[in-house]
């Protein structure tokens, strides 16, 4: 199966956002090469907030282009299987985590904004991941930083679309 018919299977199996999940799918129906980077009309890409519920935080990451507090992902990998793979992927590599897993149940959001030209959507899949005990983590050349915040220091530094991952991820544990 290819990491496209495996977007499409994630898709039409995830319960909520019912609008935008419709326009995820319609976009990958009228662009066969939507999961990649190359596709300028938007591509979909693959996040996992990275939590450790044990202690009630969440492992952000200063990202070096947009200077915002995000959770870790990007963009799909021709050496990927699956969404999941790729959110596990980006999570594991931005985060200098080894032994993160995906929480069950596949992904918690999903969350559709604009980026700078060529490019003009990112279709992302988000997925939360659980960090083992004892976890250190490791800036990657990706981000200016990494820190753990509490649960509920995440409004105070990132943006809603961070908030909502985090308030799903919450709902699920």
């Amino acid at each position: 199966m290819s990491l496209y018919d495996d977007a499409v299977l994630v898709l039409k199996g995830y319960e909520g956002q019912n609008e935008l999940r419709q326009a995820y799918l319609d976009h990958l129906a009228a662009h066969p090469d939507g999961m990649w980077k190359a596709c300028h009309a938007g591509h979909v890409t693959a996040s996992a907030l990275v939590v450790d519920p044990e202690h009630g935080r969440v492992l952000l990451t200063l990202h070096k282009k947009l200077r915002m507090w995000l959770q870790m992902g990007g963009h799909c990998e021709p050496g990927d299987a699956t969404l999941a793979a790729a959110a596990l992927r980006e999570a594991t590599e931005e985060s200098g985590i080894p032994g993160l897993t995906l929480l069950p149940g596949g992904p918690v959001r999903l969350d559709r904004h604009p980026i700078p030209a060529p490019c003009h959507w990112h279709f992302d899949v988000q997925y939360a991941a659980l960090a083992p005990r004892g976890a250190a983590h490791a800036i990657s050349d990706e981000s200016l930083d990494l820190r753990w915040f509490d649960y509920d220091r995440v409004p105070e530094v990132a943006d809603d679309s961070v908030v909502l991952l985090l308030e799903g991820t919450r709902a699920r544990l």
